[in-house]
């Protein structure tokens, strides 16, 4: 796509959030790069490291804000309506000075909502001042996430919503993540938006035996380390994971060849921002659950000594009922709290690792485990979770919460399975992994259904047929 006067075509992408937790909008920079052929810039604060695509990118340059200071973060509570005012004044002058002076002029701005305020109100000025068309990705709604802390009623969430709804309806195109956002847009706000579901990229796919055992070494230090004083994953594992003896918690390599083991631990991954539209209680409650009810089908009653029962798995014996260790990777406020939690839960058959992963080693880790759980149910009932999206990406099925438009991505008995409660939860954990590795047929179905469903829905096939066209045809009408 060219610019004015037949020089390439330049856009911004704006992200008031860490850029390295933002895949989305990673993904639009390098579409807008790759398929596009713009040069692009991204704005954005900094925090976790964005993937090495974006980073390597020749025509993909990003610039850092400065973060709001955390000492603001812990003042009493009387400072909060100061705080709501003063932080949005603060980053709208900000954003304004990057997005006005410390890049070249775009033909067209990508912003990510939420947050709205000020990002849509500085983007719509900037656009203006510079003569550039502007775009939102619609991922949710502002309005209902600061509702979950303020309460829906509260004023500061009315204005919220109202300026959302304004700076919304000025964009030159929508694009949105479900059908249901969309039809929300159109009947209540009155804008038109282009859905465009998120898509895994190239870089999530399913995780080979190599990969997995080289995944394993490098992980294996934090697998060993228990969240308590033991558990059923660390106990026996001291003096495994020596490169020498090639051997890992879940892999042996032997000469040059790799074997899964037969007694390893069931691996379930859940993705989380520790925030409270994700209930992390759920999923605690479903492992002890599980944990208990393993016991009662094994005739085992309290009595049963946990170390006797660690040492007789360590030493080879298979029970029809796997252990099950949960990775949680993610970032967040309540992370601390619910890490305290699991310190107290002594659980025999059932682990926890809490970790965060480079954007490299991330989709190893999904295409390495055998299932995925989402506790996400979205604050407006409209967006869907892409880490699922994620997880489909790299052939992992999903268990995951159950909302209103959550079967546009998980489809029941295909890809994944729905939950409502912690019991629904730790019922289908025990229907999946009964006879695990090599007798759980309902869990080879849901993989190789999630297989065949991934493999045709890819992000860069997804931006060509319905963001690209936008993105040119408000190219097209801002430079006529």
């Amino acid at each position: 796509m060219s610019g004015q006067n037949g020089k390439r075509g330049r856009a911004c992408v704006v992200v008031l959030g860490d850029l390295g937790r933002s895949p989305r909008m990673q993904y639009h920079a390098l579409s807008l790069a790759r398929q596009a052929s713009l040069e692009v810039d991204i704005i954005a604060y900094g925090g976790s490291e964005p993937h090495i695509a974006v980073l390597s990118h020749p025509s993909i340059h990003i610039h850092t804000m400065t973060q709001w200071p955390k000492i603001f973060q812990g003042l009493p509570r009387i400072f909060r309506p100061i705080m709501l005012l003063l932080k949005p004044i603060i980053q709208f002058f900000m954003l304004l000075w990057f997005l006005c002076l410390k890049i070249p002029s775009p033909d067209v701005f990508i912003v990510q909502n939420p947050p709205s305020v000020p990002t849509l109100v500085a983007v719509r000025w900037a656009s203006s001042l510079r003569n550039s068309a502007f775009i939102i990705d619609w991922h949710n709604f502002g309005y209902t996430l600061l509702g979950l802390s303020l309460g829906r009623n509260s004023r500061f969430v009315s204005v919220y919503r109202w300026i959302e709804n304004r700076y919304g309806k000025m964009a030159d195109g929508s694009l949105c993540v479900t059908k249901a956002m969309q039809h929300e847009l159109a009947q209540n706000w009155g804008i038109n938006a282009t859905v465009l579901y998120d898509q895994p990229p190239e870089f999530f796919h399913p995780t080979s035996l190599e990969e997995k055992h080289k995944l394993f070494c490098r992980l294996h230090k934090d697998l060993r380390q228990p969240l308590g004083s033991g558990d059923c994953v660390s106990c026996g594992s001291l003096g495994m994971g020596n490169y020498e003896l090639n051997e890992t918690l879940f892999t042996t390599q032997v000469g040059t060849d790799i074997f899964l083991k037969p007694n390893r631990a069931a691996l379930v991954v859940s993705s989380t921002s520790w925030t409270p539209d994700e209930d992390f209680s759920i999923l605690l409650e479903a492992a002890v659950m599980y944990d208990r009810r393993v016991a009662a089908v094994l005739n085992e009653d309290d009595s049963t000594n946990e170390e006797f029962l660690w040492k007789a798995i360590s030493d080879g014996k298979q029970y029809v009922y796997p252990r099950l260790l949960f990775i949680i990777t993610g970032k967040g406020p309540e992370k601390e709290k619910y890490e305290e939690k699991i310190r107290r839960l002594h659980l025999k058959r059932v682990a926890f690792r809490t970790m965060w992963l480079s954007a490299e080693d991330y989709p190893l880790l999904l295409g390495s485990a055998d299932l995925g759980v989402c506790l996400h149910t979205s604050s407006s009932g409209l967006d869907l979770p892409m880490k699922v999206v994620d997880m489909f990406g790299c052939g992992l099925p999903a268990c995951a919460v159950s909302y209103s438009c959550i079967e546009e991505l998980v489809k029941v008995k295909k890809n994944g399975l729905l939950f409502s409660t912690s019991s629904e939860l730790a019922d289908e954990l025990m229907m999946l992994f009964k006879g695990f590795p090599d007798g759980c047929d309902a869990l080879k179905s849901l993989r190789n259904g999630t297989l065949e469903m991934g493999s045709s829905a890819r992000w860069a096939t997804e931006w060509e047929k319905h963001a690209k066209p936008l993105v040119s045809k408000v190219l097209s009408r801002n430079l006529n």
